[in-house]
């Protein structure tokens, strides 16, 4: 509900005859403890109780590796008040130094080469307008380098430390170009206009004359390029196999060849070294995706995704280096190509910023985040586990379990994307439900999840949308045989796409769920197509369907939750910002109005100050208690 300003109102009454007070009616009054920034309808107000317990948990704190100083320092993102901020570590286990401090959230940061200065990018609202800002650590003083309204993002910066590759929509909101940013002047030049396509700009060659770029087309179909920069040409690269394929991390060798991984051979991305000149590329056979690629002098670094866990490999000579059991992001090579940077998540611990020395064959972790004086062996680990859905095929999940417990409700959690997978990582709101509530957290990767191959990430396409909701209906048969599980006391929780997958399961199983929570979530695939920025409906539509064709309108027509809203009989949470570029704030309004017409009581969480999800902690810890207090209703009493 929208904070409104009361106003005295002149009636135009003469003096002899003085005026009535107007009648004022006051806006109902928020309930305690929520940011000012939320309206809600329909929460009561969060239990102390709750909240305390709650902050607990939310106080751990998390850091991601961004980068190496010039001075043997990293640059790390973690929050220390409301917002996640760009940090210096001197050394391993050091002091962070924190040196942005804005209201909204730093979305990651690279230093300029040779010098102390920073570029970050930062939205405002959760827009997701990204700007590019360069921070002058003497001066204390952060530039605008872009325009302050369109969408960019920070590409590779050269060998030679002098320009940076930026994509932005600034010419006319919808395409995404490529420019060149001179990082001494600070002017833009324009390096490619791009036609309703979208490309993804990953590596300069070690000469600066060449750049590796790829032509995103969908998650199952892109096509890599080299462009000339004196030319300006743009040369496909060889195929690696007949048909359509995907690419992955693309990076130039110090003699001119390319590495990069692709699905052209099979199922999974693998890596394979292509000499252009020759065209015959020499593979590395893997049975899982690569998902990450670095080049360190002659050696190349990547990871592999193994059903949700990383491996990290080297080559000449071939290795695997000896890290904990988690998932590695964000990896990056120091400029002398000495030493690894990466982010490492664990299920039981907060995700840190570590390095590997390629010398000495270390591994070296520089932050340790808190948990929020949490003891750590009370976390509890997930297991993998996998079911029989309705084809016979097999649906990889992880359970996580409370100790001890007899008979547990359970709480399904649906990742976005669609192309998306559950990789299990440490999260406090699951480990609070798991361990203080008892309460049983499922995380399934349905069909159309990526990570399991390139024929299962396609099983879900435009009319086969439901059937990954059939796999959602699977788990319940699954949940159901299982003796430690309560099947009576099930509930469903995901976020955008993941807030489709809730209401469609709401609409076909609400015999079997009592509640689900809906986070920026597709309640029309219409709607949200035609609403969503525009720089993102061809995207959508290759994945999804094209909304302008009548044979796949109809098909949204028959599964958009809000034309069953009339089905949905289980407790409703719905939640929102209203600045959400991906899936519009119509999008709630509309679900949450209609199962309102129907009688049934729903829970709305809408922040003036968010976008596609909730990034400021005090906000993001408000719609914790909120879901909390909505399954310990639902679940437990």
């Amino acid at each position: 509900m929208k904070r409104i300003a009361l106003f005295l109102l002149l009636t135009g009454c003469t003096a002899s005859e003085p005026a009535s007070p107007p009648l004022l009616q006051a806006p109902p009054a928020k309930p305690p403890g929520v940011p000012a920034a939320i309206a809600t309808e329909g929460v009561p107000a969060i239990p102390q109780e709750i909240t305390q317990r709650l902050a607990q948990f939310q106080s751990a704190r998390s850091a991601s590796f961004e980068d190496f100083g010039p001075d043997g320092s990293i640059l790390i993102a973690t929050r220390f008040a409301e917002t996640s901020q760009l940090h210096v570590v001197p050394f391993p286990g050091g002091r962070r130094e924190q040196i942005t401090f804005t209201p909204e959230p730093v979305s990651g940061g690279i230093f300029v080469p040779g010098t102390s200065d920073v570029l970050y990018t930062q939205a405002r609202g959760g827009d997701e307008n990204y700007q590019v800002y360069r921070l002058d650590r003497k001066q204390g003083r952060a530039t605008l380098l872009t325009d302050g309204k369109s969408r960019n993002g920070l590409g590779p910066v050269s060998r030679a430390a002098d320009r940076v590759v930026l994509s932005s929509n600034r010419r006319n909101g919808k395409d995404t170009d490529l420019y060149l940013l001179d990082l001494k002047t600070g002017a833009t030049e324009m390096l490619l206009e791009t036609k309703g396509e979208f490309w993804a700009p990953l590596d300069w060659s070690a000469d600066d004359a060449r750049l590796l770029l790829l032509r995103i087309v969908s998650v199952n179909e892109n096509y890599p390029f080299v462009l000339d920069l004196k030319t300006r040409q743009r040369s496909p690269l060889p195929a690696l196999g007949p048909g359509k394929s995907a690419s992955g991390s693309l990076r130039f060798l110090s003699d001119g060849r390319i590495v990069q991984s692709s699905d052209a051979q099979g199922e999974f991305r693998q890596m394979a070294i292509l000499d252009p000149a020759t065209s015959k590329p020499d593979w590395t056979k893997t049975s899982w995706d690569v998902t990450d690629i670095e080049i360190a002098g002659e050696r190349i670094a990547y990871v592999i995704n193994e059903d949700g866990a990383s491996k990290l490999m080297l080559t000449h000579p071939d290795a695997a280096v000896d890290l904990p059991v988690g998932i590695v992001s964000g990896l990056r090579v120091s400029h002398d190509g000495r030493r690894l940077g990466f982010t490492l998540s664990r299920p039981d611990a907060p995700s840190d910023a570590y390095t590997y020395e390629l010398a000495e064959k270390k591994l070296v972790r520089w932050t340790y985040s808190e948990t929020g004086g949490l003891d750590p062996s009370t976390f509890v680990v997930p297991q993998r586990i996998s079911y029989k859905s309705f084809d016979q095929r097999e649906i990889p999940a992880y359970v996580y379990k409370p100790r001890g417990a007899k008979k547990a409700p359970v709480v399904i959690s649906i990742h976005g994307g669609p192309e998306g997978q559950y990789q299990p990582f440490f999260t406090p709101l699951t480990q609070y439900w798991v361990t203080d509530l008892g309460i049983a957290v499922i995380a399934p990767n349905v069909r159309g999840s990526t990570g399991y191959g390139k024929t299962y990430v396609a099983l879900d396409n435009a009319e086969k949308r439901e059937d990954s909701v059939k796999d959602i209906g699977a788990l319940l048969d699954w949940i159901a045989t299982q003796p430690d599980l309560d099947a009576s006391r099930v509930a469903v929780f995901g976020g955008s796409y993941g807030g489709y997958m809730v209401l469609a399961s709401l609409v076909h199983f609400g015999d079997r769920i009592k509640a689900g929570v809906d986070i920026v979530g597709i309640a029309n695939f219409i709607t949200f197509l035609e609403k969503t920025s525009g720089y993102r409906v061809d995207l959508r539509r290759v994945e999804y369907g094209d909304e302008r064709d009548p044979k796949m309108r109809a098909v949204f027509e028959r599964i958009s939750p809000s034309n069953h809203a009339d089905r949905i009989k289980s407790a409703l949470l719905v939640a929102h910002g209203r600045n959400d570029p991906r899936v519009p704030f119509f999008e709630a309004e509309q679900i949450a109005a209609k199962v309102r017409a129907q009688g049934r009581p729903v829970w709305t969480v809408y922040a003036d100050n968010e976008g596609h999800g909730f990034a400021k902690k005090e906000n993001r810890d408000y719609l914790s208690a909120a879901m909390t207090l909505f399954f310990k209703k639902t679940l437990l009493e």
